[in-house]
């Protein structure tokens, strides 16, 4: 099947990252913008970045491998918890939050996220580590349930 960018995608994608340069506020250019990369389903390039102590913006442009293949954007508004899991010396935050999907395939699909995953933040460098899982509740063009998970790292650029 032969696969086109449309201008649709190209609108998408350029609103996208003017999203990523809208919430890089005061807060967030202390903590820096994370780049990396996401793998699994979806796997692409990932990023993530702070509005708050406790809460961050993330999202991807990734290729979907599901049962189509098809290109993924999602973005999504996440909580963490700093003191959910404590080892000896540290804490590994989990996270929670609320997103949008938008898959580009023969049927486009939009559908609201609801990520739960754990970080881990590299002490000597400016790095995280992340795993994920995230349930899907696709709403267009038509109800469905998809699951999503992942591991991906981040660098951060202050």
């Amino acid at each position: 099947m032969k696969r086109i960018i449309t201008l649709k995608h190209f609108l998408v994608c350029f609103l996208f990252l003017q999203f990523l340069t809208w919430v890089q506020d005061g807060y967030s250019a202390q903590k820096g913008l994370g780049l990396g990369v996401i793998l699994g389903e979806p796997t692409g390039v990932s990023m993530k970045t702070w509005m708050s102590n406790n809460t961050a913006v993330d999202g991807a442009l990734a290729w979907s491998f599901g049962r189509e293949d098809a290109m993924h954007i999602h973005l999504d508004y996440l909580f963490h918890k700093w003191n959910a899991i404590r080892l000896d010396r540290s804490t590994i935050p989990v996270y929670y939050g609320i997103g949008a999907r938008f898959k580009f395939q023969e049927d486009s699909r939009f559908g609201v996220r609801f990520p739960l995953g754990i970080t881990l933040f590299i002490r000597e460098a400016p790095i995280d580590l992340f795993l994920e899982v995230v349930p899907i509740l696709d709403l267009a063009p038509g109800t469905d349930f998809d699951i999503n998970a992942a591991i991906g790292a981040r660098y951060y650029f202050h």
